[in-house]
């Protein structure tokens, strides 16, 4: 618990000293970008997955690596020389904590709250517009959304808006379904009990 408190706090501080150096060079927006595709890189390959958690890569070899995707992808200089700061410290395996650090402090500068949706399947642009509408006027601020697809929700989507959790899938509901029914099988199972004694 702990260790995750400690790997918290340090992805905050290098997130909030890169969004320092972004806005001033007036490039927040761009390294939200660069960062938002470096994730969806990271989500679609178990290769590049393995290589940026691997303690057994070297520091150099990683660095390297990262440099070189960097280019390929054209991420702001800024960009690069943060990913490839990560890699030397040995940071890169908690990219994951960071982009999220970055993206939730960009829009606490921007007056903005984060939403975090799950869906069962990719949103078209106009499905995530009425999205970010729809939640902009239920929370009364403008709201940044940040889509994943979990195919295993079956249905509906779950919205997580700073600590609070809105829930409409299928699965959810399923869940707490079955965990309602059991709870009555167990209430009911000492009167049960009863009846059968009389």
């Amino acid at each position: 618990m702990a260790s995750n408190k400690t790997s918290g706090v340090v992805a905050m501080r290098y997130a909030s000293a890169f969004v320092d150096s972004a806005i001033e060079s007036q490039k927040s927006d761009a390294i939200e970008k660069d960062l938002q595709e470096f994730a969806m890189m990271i989500a679609g390959s178990e290769d590049l997955k393995t290589f940026i958690k691997s303690p057994l890569i070297s520091r150099l070899d990683q660095q390297e690596a990262i440099t070189a995707l960097s280019k390929k992808a054209k991420f702001q200089d800024i960009t690069a020389n943060f990913l490839a700061l990560l890699a030397q410290n040995r940071r890169l395996s908690m990219i994951d904590s960071i982009i999220a650090a970055v993206t939730k402090d960009l829009a606490a500068r921007r007056g903005e709250v984060a939403a975090r949706v799950q869906t069962a399947f990719k949103l078209s642009p106009d499905q995530e517009k009425a999205l970010q509408d729809a939640l902009t006027k239920a929370v009364g601020k403008t709201v940044s959304v940040h889509l994943d697809v979990d195919e295993s929700l079956i249905g509906g989507m779950v919205v997580t808006v700073g600590s609070q959790m809105i829930d409409d899938s299928i699965k959810r509901k399923l869940e707490r379904l079955k965990i309602a029914m059991t709870s009555n099988a167990n209430n009911n199972a000492p009167a049960k009990n009863v009846a059968n004694e009389n």
